[in-house]
């Protein structure tokens, strides 16, 4: 094994196993008694792009159980950073939710995703719609510069079952007017919307029932899709990503890939560590 770089008296932050990177945890915060977020030490050779995901996992006897994560984190960020929620009875976060900084986690050597800029068609609005963990790679792609520059606008949409469950991109949507990087420029043109759906709030309803109803562009002060000019990403539980799908096709959206640019794309990776609750 070879060690990036060593720190005096202590564990390297990352030891490079040949298989994957063995990654020391640096901060670890609870939002609710189900959701949290944690950053570890990155990787010197790790690259990746906004919006792509890794697997990780915890070592331990036999072989150790991995799930994909998101990179909530920017590209250019020193750190990487995951959102998760807590599954009690998960073969990973049954664990994972226990981890504390000086902890360590496995993080995979090859990211991967759909949810990336490359993916989409130039375009005037980036809608990106999110439930649940779902926010995590949008986390990362808000804070990137080129985000902005190949687009007027970006929405960013998050709905939960509970006001509590929205903490964690609140912050982030508030914080982003302070960004070195992207705050002028997300002052300017990033849009915020959040709903819940199982209590009273702002605005309450899926995001699927909010779009149909015209509800959310009302929210937003903006037109409704528009195919030629829209450009839209997804993330979420597998029954919202259906159903925003069959509307977007519905209305002449063309799914993207990283082979073949579209006017929409959807995050097909599916575990229980981005199983949102509400759609």
């Amino acid at each position: 094994m070879t060690a990036l770089p060593a720190t005096a008296g202590r564990s390297a932050p990352v030891i490079d196993t040949g298989a994957f990177f063995d990654c020391e945890v640096t901060q670890v915060r609870h939002y609710t008694g189900t959701l949290f977020s944690f950053r570890a030490a990155r990787p010197q050779s790790l690259r990746f792009r906004a919006g792509e995901f890794v697997m990780i996992g915890l070592a331990g006897d036999g072989k150790p159980v991995l799930r994909a994560y998101s990179l909530a984190g920017p590209s250019w960020d020193d750190a990487l950073e995951f959102y998760s929620i807590k599954v009690e009875d998960g073969a990973l976060t049954s664990r994972l939710q226990h981890i504390r900084p000086g902890d360590r986690v496995l993080v995979g050597k090859k990211p991967t995703g759909t949810l990336v800029l490359d993916a989409l068609l130039p375009g005037r609005r980036l809608f990106l719609l999110s439930t649940g963990t779902g926010v995590a790679p949008f986390a990362s792609i808000v804070r990137e510069p080129e985000v902005y520059a190949r687009h007027e606008q970006v929405i960013l949409t998050h709905t939960c079952c509970t006001s509590a469950e929205l903490a964690y991109s609140r912050e982030l949507a508030a914080g982003l007017k302070d960004d070195p990087l992207v705050g002028e420029a997300a002052s300017e043109k990033l849009h915020y919307f959040a709903s819940v759906t199982r209590e009273d709030g702002p605005q309450t309803g899926r995001i699927t029932d909010l779009i149909q109803s015209g509800l959310f562009f009302r929210h937003i002060g903006q037109p409704r899709f528009d195919p030629e000019h829209d450009r839209v990403m997804i993330c979420g539980s597998l029954a919202m990503l259906e159903d925003l799908k069959a509307i977007l096709e519905g209305l002449g959206f063309a799914e993207g890939s990283n082979a073949r640019p579209g006017s929409f794309v959807v995050e097909k990776a599916f575990s229980e560590t981005s199983r949102p609750a509400s759609r």
